[in-house]
């Protein structure tokens, strides 16, 4: 079932000989191109990455940052206050941008220095906003002062005047590093503007202040908040920079080499690593001896990192080769032929399409796509779609390539003659942006240059599921343009897009944190079933918080299912029962056979639909509730049936009953938890049945049989449960134990089926509740009354000043009337909907009548009657003396069906008691003999009731 003869490998000749197709027609239509664009970049690898891939990498961390000062050229001991965060930079500055329409305030210091900037960043509280919850602040990293500290701690300050910041635009300034040769090379450094050159414009001549205006979709470049409302611009350092450069006609300073080194002609600075924070140290230490410097700090913000490496990016111009995408409505046309889930998807990767920019596809790199492009001396290029191609255009290392893969080095021996010009032609040595390896998929690995009809039975592909926070800009996106481009299709149908795993705190997992759990560590101490429940169980819109204590909860619900299983398996054995000897009559099925059935084959009904649509969290809900239905209910109220000596149609049904369902339900299951299932699989099944599949993975998946299933039947048992349920919860505000007969139980239901369901059944809930015996009680107010108040946080938040006028409402109204309308309408209305009011709006008191506890939901109201006889009180006791033996019973390591004797010390109180319900007694805990002394007893212990021990022993039979 798995296609290991094809595997997917991006190093395969079927693959690049795919992309070049690609790319061929992309070129054929004029849009390849060769640009140079400020990308990151790793100076590491000596490679740039694109946009899609440097969200991967984005990392919280502190750096360096600085407030400097450039002086106004023609103001006097004036100052610009400049804020940025990479010190190096600015050794490129070209620029700087003010927001026009901001204010801008004139402070003089207490040096007489007079410094502009953006008002609203005197008092501006720096990055409270984004880090409200202060757990994620980098630990060791000082609280950031606003300006107005800085300035007080400097001696003081006094504030002048304002002005827009229309009014500065063109002011000049010096830079802080004018006198490097760089700043001073005509046309720009090292990339040089041939037309800016030739008006010997330089980054010295050029500083001035600048509107840089708006973005691409009408936001403001300049803001408040953050920094002065100042912004130094580097052209050859930004992208944003980069941008408005080439709209302003500015020159680019691009100061750094592969390795983020500084180059030639950036005096001292060359041959230093631009991001290594001791030479940030230095710049911080050069600006400050040479008066530029106002203050510096550690700086806590998201940064671009190697996704790979994990080491910092900067922002370098350089030369690469990209496609022009303004053939986006393709692919965003086939964006809406896919099912999207979650469906927000569709329009998060509609989002993309919108803001992207041209894909950036070559890398400065050794190992990888060799792009097939071939460069000539009057600079044209050529894009070869094929190795016939080439073969055919090859005029030189034809020979030496053939019978290579198409990487470096073979091919790039090959030179082509261009078949226009009959210039000779050599391969540029840029390699190809992985994403394009990733996003042929769907052709490459199904013979799309071999063999279309092949192709064409299994395009497109049924279902995808990926990450969501970055595929939508790396494969989704990759698959999706290709797909557009080659064949105008979807390259598959469905698309299922998941969040992220963090640790079980809500972090990010990190090596470097301590806080990363490696799989083979999870599947040795987890189990991987375990691990598997987790993912299955989670909404794949949230992240999912993974670690050894959500672990043990889901290990907890597995366990719950083998324990079912267990307990078949147990009694089955010791009965030597073969489920193939009997077969299910349904007239000899008990109420709750027939419900556990029901429960099972719609449970079956609900995964068919739910895993059609890719929904496996909602099929794991609904298992976990049936689970807890048979295990809670099902086999905690059958186990006397499986109990008894005696081999009868009762206890046949029973197992069969139970057979039938595990069956069933590990089919169900087996897709999310192979491994347990398969276990009970071929332990309950390959040794009971003859003739069966191999591995639980080999039967069909299991289908409903609607003759099991009966609504009404589900209906009334799952209302008598939460019956139940109500009367559990109402003796829990009572100091009566669970093992404390009471004498009687009331409820109120407003459907007489159910209520005449309940009667039918009435054992199951006396036997439950540990009540003598049930009334229904026609209407729920004779049982009893509500006290209800208003939330104050929420309706404070909906109604402000309505808040008194509510509370005078809720009081004068009928409290009964008032629940009634919230319970039917999932709504209280007030004053004619003046005020409207959901459930978490009101706080609900349920008040029983003396004598009694109480509790009501969903239409179900149910109280306890708390008045106690003396027989009540005995078998109280009797019930409490029975769970101490069964623990004793457990202790000495007895089999469930061993039979035993016993002895006991007990005071005349509690001997009564026992005397007196000893029959119940002997079942309960399968005792066939009281006596006063026993005779070398297997196991002895104590029992402690009323505050008094007593000893007693046992002895198996």
């Amino acid at each position: 079932w798995m296609d290991w003869d094809n595997s997917y490998y991006t190093m395969s000749d079927e693959n690049n000989y795919t992309i070049w197709a690609f790319l061929k027609k992309l070129w054929t239509e004029g849009k390849i191109y060769k640009g140079n664009d400020v990308v990151p970049w790793s100076g590491r690898s000596g490679t740039s990455y694109s946009q899609m891939e440097i969200i991967e990498g984005r990392k919280l961390v502190a750096h360096k940052s600085v407030f400097v000062r450039f002086p106004i050229k023609d103001r006097d001991n004036e100052y610009l206050l400049v804020w940025t965060t990479t010190p190096w930079t600015l050794s490129s500055n070209v620029v700087v941008g003010v927001n026009v329409d901001l204010d801008y305030v004139k402070l003089k210091a207490v040096d007489d220095s007079i410094y502009y900037f953006a008002e609203e960043n005197l008092e501006y509280l720096r990055l409270d906003k984004q880090f409200k919850e202060k757990k994620q602040w980098i630990d060791g990293v000082p609280k950031l002062k606003t300006i107005a500290q800085i300035f007080k701690e400097r001696g003081g300050y006094e504030l002048l005047d304002t002005i827009k910041g229309s009014e500065m635009v063109g002011w000049k300034y010096e830079g802080p590093y004018d006198d490097l040769e760089a700043q001073n090379v005509a046309g720009g450094y090292p990339y040089v503007i041939e037309e800016l050159k030739a008006e010997n414009a330089t980054g010295v001549s050029q500083h001035q202040v600048i509107d840089p205006g708006k973005d691409s979709i009408g936001n403001d470049i300049v803001i408040a908040g953050e920094g002065t409302g100042i912004v130094h611009m580097a052209p050859g350092c930004g992208d944003i920079d980069h941008k408005i450069g080439k709209n302003l006609g500015l020159v680019n300073i691009a100061p750094l080499d592969d390795n983020a080194k500084f180059i030639e002609k950036f005096g001292w600075l060359t041959g230093l690593p631009a991001t290594d924070a001791q030479i940030s140290g230095k710049i911080i230490g050069d600006l400050k001896d040479r008066g530029f410097l106002v203050y510096a700090e550690d700086y806590p913000h998201i940064y671009p990192h190697c996704w790979r490496s994990g080491d910092e990016l900067v922002f370098r111009l350089v030369d690469e080769w990209y496609i022009n995408m303004d053939w986006r409505g393709k692919i965003k046309k086939i964006v809406d032929d896919i099912e999207w889930i979650p469906a927000w998807g569709q329009e998060r990767e509609h989002e993309w399409l919108d803001n992207m920019g041209d894909w950036m596809i070559s890398k400065k790199r050794f190992w990888g796509l060799a792009l097939p492009i071939w460069t000539f001396e009057d600079g044209s290029f050529f894009v070869v779609g094929s190795k016939e191609e080439l073969q055919e255009l090859a005029v030189e290392g034809w020979d030496e390539f053939e019978g290579q893969s198409p990487h470096r080095p073979w091919i790039d021996k090959v030179k082509i003659k261009h078949p226009e010009t009959g210039l000779i032609g050599s391969r540029i040595k840029d390699v190809g942006n992985p994403w394009l390896d990733a996003g042929i998929v769907p052709f490459s690995t199904l013979q799309y240059n071999t063999d279309r009809d092949y192709w064409s039975k299994w395009f497109p592909g049924d279902f995808v599921t990926e990450c969501f926070p970055g595929q939508f800009r790396n494969w989704f996106y990759s698959l999706l343009a290709m797909a557009a481009e080659l064949e105008g299709r979807a390259p598959f149908k469905t698309l299922l897009g998941h969040a992220l795993v963090k640790d079980e705190t809500g972090r990010d997992m990190h090596k470097s944190w301590g806080n990363t759990i490696w799989f083979d560590d999870a599947a040795e101490k987890m189990g991987v079933d375990v691990m598997r429940w987790m993912y299955a169980c989670q909404n794949v819109e949230h992240n999912l918080l993974f670690g050894y204590g959500p672990a043990n909860d889901a290990r907890k619900k597995l366990i719950t299912l083998w324990n079912v299983y267990s307990f078949y398996a147990t009694y089955a054995a010791v009965d030597g029962f073969d489920p193939g000897a009997h077969s299910l009559d349904s007239k000899t099925m008990t109420i709750l056979d027939r419900w556990i059935m029901a429960k099972t084959h719609l449970l079956i009904k609900d995964a068919w639909k739910a895993l059609e649509s890719y929904e496996v969290a909602v099929f794991m809900k609904s298992f976990h509730g049936f689970l807890e239905d048979l295990s809670n209910w099902y086999v905690r109220r059958n186990r006397r049936r499986f109990w008894k000596t005696e081999d009868d149609q009762d206890k046949n049904t029973a197992y069969l009953t139970l057979y039938h369902v595990l069956t069933h339900t590990i089919r169900a299951v087996a897709p999310v938890l192979p491994f347990v299932t398969e276990m009970i699989y071929q332990n309950l099944v390959r040794n009971s049945e003859e003739n069966t599949p191999e591995s639980i993975h080999h039967c069909d998946y299991p289908d409903s049989d609607d003759k099991w299933i009966n609504e009404d039947l589900i209906q009334n048992v799952d209302s008598l449960k939460k019956l139940v349920e109500l009367g559990r919860s109402a003796r829990s505000q009572s100091s009566q134990k669970i093992r404390q007969p009471l004498p009687k139980v009331n409820f109120a239901v407003e459907s007489n089926s159910i209520a005449t369901f309940v009667l039918e059944n009435q054992d199951i809930v006396l036997d439950e509740l540990n009540v003598k015996s049930i009334e229904r009680i026609t209407e729920a107010d004779n049982l009893i009354s509500y006290r209800i108040k208003p939330n104050l946080r929420t309706l404070g938040q909906k109604y402000g000043k309505g808040l008194s006028e509510i509370r005078t409402l809720l009081e004068n109204n009928s409290p009964a009337d008032m629940v009634r309308e919230i319970q039917s309408n999932h709504i209280l209305k007030l004053k004619g909907g003046k005020y409207e009011l959901t459930r978490e709006d009101l706080f609900i008191e349920t008040v029983a009548e003396a004598g009694f506890v109480a509790a009501s939901d969903r239409g179900i109201t149910v109280s306890l009657s708390l008045e106690l006889t003396a027989d009540l009180v005995q078998e109280g006791i009797v019930r409490e003396v029975v769970r101490m033996v069964q623990n004793l019973r457990k202790d000495a390591g007895f089999a469930v069906e061993d039979r035993i004797e016993v002895s006991w010390d007990l005071d005349g109180k509690i001997d009564d008691a026992l005397r007196k319900f000893a029959t119940y007694f002997c079942e309960e805990t399968l005792t066939v003999k009281i006596k006063d002394n026993l005779d070398k007893a297997d196991h002895s212990g104590t029992l402690k009731i009323n505050e008094k021990e007593f000893n007693i022993q046992l002895k198996k039979v």
